[in-house]
């Protein structure tokens, strides 16, 4: 009986997570491993796979032009990261005031969290064209002669971190925010009776207790920001002369452009495996800057 009344208990659970189980394993488990099989394999979606090995594999090794991608999606990272990180901390203490008008400063800074990317970057592209955009305009009034922008190759990725960090904001705002409003106010006031300065306060109250939050935001962050695609597709498909090709972008090229869905799934596994020991090692460096009550 206690054995029969376990397949019960598990049956039920079964039956209630349906619903979401058999979608996930349908739409993306399934795909996961399919994927993984296709990476073994040359197959051009329109003549039948052939079986080739861990030679997709071997080729990622002496491929340049992967290398090159996966050194613009770090650079990329790396202009991204403390830009978004530092904005989205100066805004969030900003707004962690009592100041009029509150509700409506978080909804104009979330708001690009929730516009589609296809739209933002259009919007930056536009904004940032060297002939016609608003912003070498208003350089142009100050006597400064702005840069090319999205067409120069040393200026394309610094445009796509601007766009990027631009609309990605909002969403460290948030949680930044949630972080600042959780730490009890009986912190700053024990502080400011011992003399304890802004600063001070900042650095030994604020910082500490938020480190979970900035936790979170670092390693969602890395996590999508492997995978940036949507605003380089849109701003420059990889280019001017590759400066912006990033991991994502030879991904969907190879697959689906050069007809190479086997090495674009072996390339696809990399960057999981990246992906996967960046996010391990950011869960064994907490230790070290992260401090829960």
């Amino acid at each position: 009986m206690p054995g029969h009344s376990r397949w019960r208990v598990a049956g039920t659970a079964t039956l209630f997570i349906a619903p979401s189980l058999i979608p996930l394993l349908a739409f993306t488990v399934g795909p996961m491993l399919a994927s993984l099989g296709i990476s073994f394999t040359n197959w051009s979606l329109l003549a039948p796979a052939h079986w080739v090995g861990v030679d997709n594999y071997r080729a990622l090794w002496s491929d340049g032009e992967f290398r090159a991608s996966l050194g613009h999606t770090l650079l990329f990272i790396a202009g991204y990261l403390p830009l978004v990180l530092l904005g989205g901390l100066g805004v969030a203490l900003a707004l962690n005031q009592r100041i009029r008008g509150l509700a409506l400063f978080r909804t104009v800074y979330f708001l690009p969290v929730v516009t589609s990317w296809v739209v933002v970057a259009l919007i930056w592209k536009w904004l940032l064209n060297p002939q016609t955009g608003v912003v070498d305009y208003l350089l142009g009034l100050v006597g400064i002669t702005g840069p090319g922008w999205w067409v120069d190759p040393h200026w394309a990725m610094p445009s796509i971190i601007l766009a990027s960090a631009w609309k990605d904001l909002g969403f460290v705002m948030i949680i930044l925010l949630a972080g600042l409003q959780a730490i009890p106010d009986d912190y700053y006031e024990a502080a400011s009776l011992d003399g304890a300065g802004a600063i001070a306060r900042f650095r030994h109250i604020t910082l500490p207790l938020l480190s979970p939050a900035l936790f979170f935001v670092v390693v969602i962050s890395l996590i999508n920001n492997f995978q940036v695609f949507d605003q380089v597709w849109v701003m420059t498909q990889g280019g001017p002369a590759g400066s912006t090709s990033v991991v994502m972008e030879r991904i969907v090229k190879n697959a689906f452009s050069f007809g190479r869905m086997g090495y674009a799934a072996a390339m696809s596994w990399v960057l999981f495996a990246i992906i996967l020991m960046f996010t391990l090692a950011q869960f064994r460096l907490q230790r070290r800057w992260v401090h829960y009550e």
